[in-house]
């Protein structure tokens, strides 16, 4: 070509770029004052679209004519389509996600029962961003290699064998479709949404990223947890925020059977009702079991609005009544009794005992036979 199209085309480019920086200037600069969201057509596009501009640009100003071989100029121009397809498909997607990141933003302004609903939609909107962006993808490489006569004569022959290929492909890609669908499953029938708190495997997290492969779990101590998204269609797991953020946290205290209840409790409601962590719905502290070594179960539930809350009250709880007990009801923990029978059969020492210090292990009295459960209150014969 001579140096005036290489001019003209150079022209053309710098005319195309400089007319997408004024767009983004206006829409950066002015449009966002009176429209916030614009700022995310320009961090989207930043890159695309003066790609694509440059590409126009060249592509408008490309003489018909020029001076090289017919093949060379054949190959150019085949070569720009390439780069026009590529460069549309980069702009298109990047508009998209533009798009979608504007409602994404709106929606991260909720709270409550709207917050749950914008979660749902926040999951379904991600996981549709990622489907139609591999639609686009898959399309644009199709309409790159259709631009080869050596593939487009082969289009008849792979139409005519579709149904054999797709039998094929479904079989080889059985594992990825599974996933696939999984992922639309769980993300339209709202079992899993992003910033959902979750137990799996054991693990407590958050829902951080939900694609159409894995689902990554961030874990309390900040481990990311990667599980295939079809095993959440096929296993069970805890969702903590399936309807709600509020919870009911609960502590279970093995205890002797000395333990006095009543005061147990007006202690535990003191301080569960003063509690930063309490949301003031309700509280319950009972005797809930008896446990096969011989100790009673003393449970103190309260509510709380979210799972951070359930945490930190359930610890709090747990060692504010552990000190008082130790402080105030000694013989209120957890002790192994023994209990010395005579050959007679008689037992030489009382069942009960005074509140006054901790018992302490005797000798076995003379003649002493069988040895049970129990314990003495230190008298000796």
């Amino acid at each position: 070509m001579s140096a005036e199209q290489w001019i003209a085309i150079g022209v053309a480019v710098a005319v195309a770029l400089l007319i997408v920086a004024l767009a983004h200037w206006l829409l950066y600069r002015q449009v966002s004052r009176v429209w916030p969201h614009a700022r995310f057509i320009v961090e989207r596009s930043s890159v695309t679209a003066y790609f694509a501009a440059a590409v126009i640009g060249a592509n408008m100003a490309m003489p018909e004519i020029t001076e090289v071989g017919w093949s060379t100029y054949q190959t150019i121009q085949h070569a720009m389509r390439i780069l026009m397809i590529a460069s549309l498909t980069g702009l298109g997607v990047s508009l998209s996600h533009a798009a979608t990141d504007m409602i994404l933003d709106r929606l991260s302004a909720s709270n409550g029962d709207a917050d749950r609903r914008a979660r749902r939609l926040q999951t379904q909107l991600r996981l549709l961003r990622r489907v139609i962006t591999s639609i686009i993808v898959i399309l644009a490489i199709a309409a790159i290699l259709f631009t080869f006569d050596e593939v487009r004569a082969l289009g008849a022959g792979l139409l005519a064998s579709a149904g054999i290929i797709g039998i094929v492909a479904g079989v080889a890609a059985q594992a990825t479709l599974a996933n696939l669908f999984a992922g639309l499953q769980l993300a339209f029938s709202d079992a899993l949404r992003i910033g959902d708190v979750v137990v799996v495997k054991g693990e407590w997290g958050r829902i951080e990223e939900l694609s159409l492969v894995n689902v990554t779990v961030k874990i309390w101590d900040e481990r990311r947890l990667v599980v295939p998204v079809a095993n959440f269609t096929t296993m069970a797991f805890e969702n903590w925020t399936k309807s709600g953020t509020d919870l009911t946290t609960q502590v279970r205290l093995p205890l002797d059977w000395e333990v006095p209840v009543e005061q147990v409790r007006e202690e535990a409601g003191r301080f569960i009702t003063a509690n930063e962590h309490w949301d003031g719905r309700n509280w319950s502290c009972q005797v809930v079991d008896i446990t096969p070594t011989g100790e009673v179960v003393v449970r103190v539930v309260a509510t709380v609005a979210d799972s951070g809350a359930h945490w930190n009250l359930a610890v709090q709880i747990r060692e504010h009544l552990v000190t008082w007990l130790a402080e105030h009801h000694p013989l209120s923990l957890p002790r192994h009794r023994t209990e010395f029978i005579s050959e007679s059969g008689e037992a030489p020492y009382a069942s009960t005992f005074p509140e006054s210090a901790f018992r302490r292990p005797v000798r076995e009295p003379s003649g002493a036979g069988t040895q049970r459960g129990g314990i003495s209150d230190g008298s000796e014969n």
